[in-house]
C-alpha cells in the first residue's frame, strides 16, 4: 500500500481515527481527519490531532474529504454512510483502520470476534502470552488502536486483536494467524438490514483470507456457527464445554484438556480459571488454545489463568460488604449477556436492569430471573418496559438513578 506523499482522508476522529492519522504521518502520508460530530463531542481527539499537526474538520464531511488517494473508515461509521457511498462513486479506495494497520504489521496476529466475550477473551489471551514471556500487544476495540502500535511490533511479537463485525466489514486482505469466533447471537441488526445472516457473514470475514498455514478456532457448542460456517482454507481447531475434541480444547470431569492431533498437550483444573461462569470457561479455552498452539509452557499458562482477575465492567467483583457481593456487569448490554451473568451465580441476586433499550426480548431470561432473582431495580429509558415484563413474578422497583 503506497502511503508516502499521498493524501489520505480519515472518517471519524475517535481513537481509531487518531491512530490512523499518526500511522499515516509516520509513514510519510498526508492525513486529513473528518468527523460529522461537533467539536465539543470529539474535543479529546481533536486536541491530539492538533498536537501532531494533523488537519481536521468537525460538524460535517466537506468536499475536501474526496480530495484523496485513499479513505480510511473508523469502526463507528456505518458502511452505508453517505460519505462512504459518495467516495465509492468517485472510485476512491475505501478501507478500515484494521486493514490499514495490518498492511504494516510484522507481528503474529490473533484476531478474536464474537457477539459476547470478545474483550474478556482478548484480555486473557494477551495476559497469558505475556505471562509466558512473550512481548504482546492487546489492541483493537480495547486499549490502543491497532494503528497506534503496529510499527512498534517486531516479527517476534504477538498482537491480540479484538475485532467487531463493523471492523471486519472494511477489510480486504487482513489475514490473522489465528482467527477466533467465540459465539454469534443477534446484535447490531440495525446495521445489517435486520438480517441475522448479514451479521453472521460479517463475522465470518475474519477468516476469508486465511490459508492452510493459519488456524480457525471456533466454539463447537454454538449452533449458529455450526449451521452457517462456510468452507475455508484454514486449519480447524475447536473448543467445547460439552464434547471431546481431537483437535481442540474441552471440559471433562471438571478438567480442561487440549488435544492436538489426538494427543493431550495441556491439562488443568476448571477451578484454575478465576473468572466465574461457564461462558468464561469457554472464553478461557479459546485463549488457552491460541497460546498453546505456539507451544508455550503449560505451568505458565495455568499460572496466568489463576491470576487473571477479569476486565472492568464484565462480572467484575467490586467488594463484599455485610455478606453481600457486589458485581459490576455494566457491559452486559444485551439480553444474552444478562443470561450468562445470571447463570454464573448460585446466590440469590438483586438485579439492577435497564438502560437504553435495543429491542430487547426478555423472554430469554424469564426463567432464570424467576429462579434466581429476589428483586429487580429498573433504571434508564427502558425501566417501564422492564417493570411491565417482570413485575408479575418478581418484585420490581423503578429507580431514577444508580444512586
Amino acid at each position: 500500500m503506497e502511503i508516502k506523499g499521498k493524501n489520505i482522508s480519515i472518517i471519524g476522529a475517535g481513537k481509531s481515527g487518531v491512530g490512523s492519522a499518526r500511522l499515516i504521518k509516520k509513514i510519510g502520508g498526508i492525513p486529513f481527519v473528518s468527523d460529522s460530530a461537533n467539536e465539543k463531542k470529539v474535543e479529546k481527539y481533536t486536541t491530539m490531532l492538533k498536537e501532531i499537526n494533523v488537519e481536521y474538520e468537525t460538524g460535517m464531511h466537506s468536499k475536501r474529504v474526496y480530495d484523496c488517494d485513499l479513505m480510511i473508515i473508523s469502526p463507528g461509521v456505518p458502511s452505508d454512510a453517505k460519505v462512504i457511498m459518495n467516495a465509492k462513486q468517485k472510485n476512491i479506495k475505501v478501507i478500515g483502520e484494521v486493514e490499514l494497520a495490518s498492511v504494516f504489521c510484522k507481528g503474529t496476529v490473533i484476531a478474536i470476534t464474537g457477539t459476547n466475550g470478545k474483550t474478556t477473551t482478548t484480555s486473557l489471551c494477551g495476559y497469558l502470552f505475556q505471562n509466558c514471556g512473550a512481548t504482546t500487544y492487546v489492541t483493537g476495540n480495547i486499549g490502543n488502536a491497532f494503528s497506534e502500535i503496529v510499527l512498534d511490533a517486531t516479527d517476534k511479537d504477538f498482537i491480540v486483536l479484538e475485532v467487531s463485525s463493523f471492523q471486519l466489514d472494511m477489510i480486504e486482505k487482513f489475514k490473522p494467524k489465528i482467527a477466533v469466533i467465540l459465539n454469534i447471537t443477534p446484535d447490531h441488526l440495525n446495521r445489517y438490514e435486520n438480517k441475522l445472516e448479514n451479521y453472521i457473514y460479517s463475522k465470518f470475514r475474519i477468516f476469508k483470507n486465511q490459508d492452510k498455514t493459519d488456524y480457525l478456532l471456533v466454539n463447537r457448542d454454538d449452533k449458529t456457527i455450526e449451521k452457517f460456517l462456510s468452507p475455508h482454507n484454514s486449519r480447524d481447531f475447536n473448543f467445547s464445554l460439552n464434547e471431546t475434541q481431537s483437535n481442540g480444547c474441552f471440559r471433562l470431569n471438571e478438567k480442561i484438556i487440549m488435544n492436538r492431533n489426538g494427543e493431550k498437550v495441556f491439562e488443568c483444573e476448571a477451578s484454575d480459571i478465576f473468572i466465574p461462569g461457564d461462558h468464561n470457561v469457554a472464553n478461557a479455552m479459546a485463549a488457552i488454545s491460541a497460546v498453546k498452539l505456539f507451544d508455550f509452557d503449560n505451568d505458565k499458562i495455568i499460572e496466568g489463568l489463576r491470576s487473571f482477575k477479569g476486565v472492568e465492567h464484565r462480572l467484575e467483583f467490586v467488594r463484599e460488604m455485610d455478606g453481600v457481593k457486589y458485581i459490576n456487569d455494566s457491559k452486559a448490554t444485551n439480553v444474552d449477556s444478562v443470561w450468562y451473568a445470571l447463570k454464573s451465580f448460585e446466590e440469590p441476586i438483586l438485579l439492577i436492569l435497564g438502560g437504553q433499550d435495543k429491542g430487547n426480548d426478555y423472554e430469554q431470561v424469564k426463567n432464570l430471573v424467576n429462579s434466581k432473582v429476589k428483586k429487580i431495580y429498573a433504571i434508564g429509558s427502558s425501566a417501564e418496559k422492564v417493570y411491565n415484563f417482570f413485575h408479575s413474578f418478581v418484585k420490581v422497583e423503578i429507580k431514577e438513578s444508580l444512586e
